[in-house]
């Protein structure tokens, strides 16, 4: 297994990725970081799969801050990763978990989940 020290950092740049504008309005590189059976429960409750939800203009550029970053290896090649979101637009907190799985020599997410909390503290 990569050190985790490096794993962290990967995979943390793997979720910054994700939330930058030129990433999400990109059917392309979405496809290259999610899996094909990727399925996410947003904050919202809604359940979103990568195959039904990714248009050609990709899920839409957001404005969020991560923090609290945390990986949590479950085996060799699978990760859960957890942190916080911040959304500079709507002014609310959630908690975000993710699960990467390792194939064929790259990290990709197969599932998503983000949480609403009301503040840091929580």
């Amino acid at each position: 297994m990569e050190s985790m020290s490096f794993l962290k950092e990967h995979l943390l740049q793997l979720e910054e990725k994700l939330l930058k504008p030129e990433i999400r309005t990109s059917k392309e590189e979405l496809t290259n970081l999610l899996a094909g059976d990727f399925f996410e429960i947003g904050s919202s409750g809604k359940v979103l799969y990568q195959n039904e939800s990714i248009g050609e203009e990709g899920i839409g550029a957001v404005r969020m801050k991560l923090s609290n970053f945390e990986i949590h290896p479950l085996s060799d090649e699978i990760v859960l990763t957890t942190y916080r979101i911040y959304n500079e637009v709507n002014k609310k907190h959630s908690l975000r978990s993710s699960i990467w799985k390792l194939r064929e020599g790259s990290w990709k997410m197969y599932f998503h989940q983000g949480t609403i909390t009301s503040s840091l503290s929580e």
